[in-house]
């Protein structure tokens, strides 16, 4: 597992062995970047990623908030509910030397603590088939990580059905293998 792209492409992850956490592949990350980067229509046409406060929800690894600032995020934070999530965020982050730009928190995304500042780009990717990512999503809504005019980007199994808080719209839905990749605005 790596960092696909930007100042720390090619840097290597720590991924603890076993089936203990789930990260987005290298492939799927790329994908996502891309479509966050180029925009397209659909998005708005603008680069999502570039100075972008990010929160990483269901972080794992830290993967997608440290892939977000390697490719110009100003700000990562980084929050699950496992030890061994953090152990791995915490890791990475010292081996990036990006202390300055990514915090990580023991917090459960169901029931957040009071953000400090919200976040303009959301990646929730929460263990699939327990129904945790629409609840997750509308709690932080309610603590105040969500900016307005934020883009949340859902990583679901390919089969889960999704009906988003009212204040979001699914602007792009991809498939990649078992994966369901959801990009809303609200």
């Amino acid at each position: 597992m790596r960092i696909v792209g930007g100042k720390h492409r090619g840097r290597n992850l720590l991924a603890p062995p076993g089936r203990e956490l789930r990260p987005t592949s290298d492939r799927v990350r790329e994908s996502v970047f891309n479509v966050l980067t180029q925009g397209g229509e659909a998005l708005g046409g603008r680069n999502w990623v570039q100075g972008a406060h990010v929160l990483d929800g269901f972080a794992g690894t830290g993967a997608m908030g440290l892939e977000a600032v390697s490719r110009g995020a100003s700000h990562a934070t980084l929050l699950d509910n496992q030890n061994i999530a953090l152990e791995c965020c915490h890791d990475n982050i010292e081996t990036l030397h990006e202390d300055d730009n990514v915090s990580a928190y023991y917090a459960d995304c169901l029931k957040p603590r009071t953000a400090n500042q919200p976040c303009s780009l959301i990646f929730l990717d929460p263990p699939y088939g327990l129904g945790l990512t629409v609840p997750a999503l509308q709690a932080l809504v309610e603590a105040g990580w969500v900016a307005d005019k934020a883009m949340a980007v859902l990583e679901v199994d390919r089969t889960e059905e999704i009906e988003p808080p009212a204040e979001f719209k699914i602007l792009d839905d991809r498939h990649y293998g078992k994966a369901r990749i959801l990009f809303l605005g609200n």
